[in-house]
């Protein structure tokens, strides 16, 4: 629907009115309904001497130049899209997939399928309302209850923003007439407000929750929320680690508005498995011994417009001191709960991240002799904050200076640079010479480097100087302008500069089992990636050995948070629960010195109990 949504944003201006005319008129008109009774319809619908008509001739020529038919879900995609990329980031509303809709609220229902000619239901962020319109229509399907009874009484909806609830009632009131029941006037309960704020027994006293909360919760990033959002999450119990972001407290608010046996069904983000700023939210969950079903997408991509990773979650307002986890391979959908693994609260640690994939093989790696996070200190690289500048590939040198095209060619002394390595390459098989390029270093030579003096770096270093003051209005900007150095020519930070002897290079990110690369240079810096440093040359070699093989690549990919063409975070969070085995001083001379990649996994993995050739535990 692109250039459909193309089309609407060059004929009408921002005003949602116009657009939702255009959208409404478009499908009664493609599809020859008649409407005679509806009034809010008829405030939407334009007429031939209306003078948005042309528009709406044009709008009809492009869909029907798309596709042969506009159905009621091309009508919700569009409603989605054409929602403003501003609001969009605030309100991270996206359209979610039909059979994900009615996989969800199927689901749902099987709970209450007794009660559904009464049941209550509910989205708190709801939208332009797919997830109601899918609700209500499999109701009326169902029961034979009239949309009229539906909407007053078993449809409930909460937004943030006015014009979703505007077109929510569009949508819900097109099902009805699109089905034959053209009436005058719907009762709706929809509601604008911020769900983080909103009181549903204020407006329907005596309330004792919903059997059924279905939805898509906003995707917004912790770093997006406005400063009001900032404030209002603090109001909820799971909110308190790190910085959460905005689906989170919807778990607490669905939760916590749900009947007695009541069930919520969540597409969501899964980084709350793990993530600091999920922490609270898990021991939420364990605390309150929370029934909960999860399908779990992993690196699948659900969503068309936007990149991010994902799971359904059902919660049921129930005790159990289980969580129900199935992984999706191909984006399949179980069809009972006996293909749910069943792993305890009891094996489940709030802190440290829930392990649900193969949770009992990675019970038993951590289980193995000491965390990697207590045995080995890792560090980030160095921080420039405008890493073009400093860093280059020569693209020639003398024996007396680097040339270093960026705009201009600049000659740059060979005594301000130092060799630094771009450790994220590793991600691939690279070696050494690769991946190494020089840094302009403008500092002194101690081990706790400090930056030169300006006078010194003018007299001893002319050509750099000159190339720096040419770049000083470009080095201003870091930090917006409101940056803080110890020279101005100083690096963004000061992480990473001093010399360290021993140290294992690796990269931030990997879709596969990357190279790991030791150096004892300790002149040798390095950016964007990550090592492990003070350590001796014997204690590095052993751990390479373990790093590179299946089984912490497997515990990698098991626990770790999935990025973008399913690459995966080495960062030290997924990483420090890894355990490293107590060897004796013959298995530690046996690792560093055996080459064959086959026989040191079938070692390790003899030593962890686990058989990752069958996937299996021993």
């Amino acid at each position: 629907m692109k250039e459909a949504t193309k089309y609407l944003s060059q004929k009408c201006n921002t005003d949602p009115w116009f657009v939702d005319r255009l959208i409404i008129s478009a499908f009664l008109y493609i599809n020859q309904i008649q409407l005679i009774n509806n009034r809010l319809l008829l405030e939407y619908c334009i007429r031939e001497n209306d003078e948005d008509f042309e528009n709406l001739i044009g709008f009809i020529e492009t869909i029907n130049n798309i596709k042969n038919e506009f159905v009621i879900e091309d009508l919700i995609e569009l409603f989605e899209f054409v929602i403003s990329p501003s609001d969009r980031i605030i309100n991270g509303a996206i359209y979610t997939p039909s059979e994900i809709r009615d996989y969800i609220v199927r689901q749902t229902f099987r709970n209450n399928a007794n009660i559904l000619n009464e049941v209550t239901i509910a989205d708190i962020s709801c939208g332009c309302s797919g997830f109601l319109y899918t609700a209500s229509r499999e109701l009326r399907r169902r029961t034979r209850n009239t949309y009229q009874h539906i909407f007053q009484n078993q449809i409930f909806g909460l937004d943030i923003q006015e014009y979703s609830v505007t077109r929510s009632r569009l949508l819900l009131s097109l099902l009805a007439l699109s089905e034959g029941e053209d009436v005058e006037e719907f009762h709706f309960n929809l509601h604008q407000g911020d769900a983080l704020l909103f009181n549903w027994e204020e407006h329907y006293p005596g309330f004792d929750g919903f059997q059924i909360i279905v939805g898509n919760p906003p995707y917004v990033s912790a770093r997006n929320l406005d400063n009001d959002a900032k404030e209002n999450v603090k109001l909820w119990e799971v909110c308190t680690t790190g910085n959460p972001d905005l689906y989170i407290p919807f778990f607490q608010i669905g939760y916590e508005n749900l009947a007695p046996n009541g069930i919520l069904g969540f597409i969501t983000m899964n980084t709350f498995f793990k993530s600091l700023n999920g922490r609270a939210l898990r021991s939420y969950f364990e605390r309150n011994n929370t029934s909960i079903r999860i399908i779990d997408f992993g690196t699948q991509q659900i969503f068309k417009s936007k990149s991010t990773y994902t799971c359904i979650c059902f919660l049921e307002n129930m005790e159990r001191n289980y969580i129900e986890y199935y992984k999706s391979i191909d984006k399949e959908l179980p069809t009972n709960r006996n293909q749910y693994s069943r792993i305890n609260y009891t094996s489940l640690d709030a802190r440290k991240g829930w392990n649900l994939n193969e949770n009992e093989i990675i019970s038993r790696i951590e289980a193995t002799g000491t965390p990697f996070g207590e045995k080995y200190k890792t560090r980030h690289g160095i921080a420039t904050l405008k890493n073009d500048i400093y860093i280059f590939k020569p693209v020639a040198e003398d024996d007396d200076y680097f040339y270093l095209q960026n705009g201009n060619l600049y000659p740059i002394e060979k005594g301000i640079c130092k060799d630094i390595l771009n450790s994220n390459k590793l991600s691939r098989d690279i070696n050494f010479d690769t991946v190494v390029e020089k840094v302009l270093f403008p500092y002194n030579d101690e081990v706790k480097p400090k930056a030169l003096d300006e006078d010194f770096l003018r007299e001893n270093f002319p050509r750099a100087f000159e190339y720096l003051q040419v770049k000083r209005k470009i080095l201003a900007g870091r930090d917006k302008g409101k940056g803080k150095y110890e020279k101005w020519f100083a690096f963004g930070r000061t992480q990473s500069l001093e010399k360290v002897g021993n140290k294992l290079f690796f990269p931030k990110f990997s879709d596969k089992t990357p190279s790991y690369l030791i150096s004892n240079d300790d002149d040798l810096l390095f950016y964007n990636g990550q090592a492990i440093i003070g350590h001796s040359e014997e204690e590095m070699q052993l751990i390479k050995k373990i790093l590179e093989s299946r089984l912490f690549w497997y515990y990698i990919k098991t626990t770790s948070k999935p990025y973008s063409s399913a690459y995966y975070s080495l960062n030290g969070t997924y990483m420090k629960n890894f355990g490293i085995p107590n060897f004796n001083e013959e298995d530690k001379r046996f690792l560093i010195e055996e080459n064959d990649q086959r026989i040191i996994d079938r070692f390790l993995e003899d030593y962890y109990g686990v058989d990752l050739s069958e996937n299996a535990v021993m």
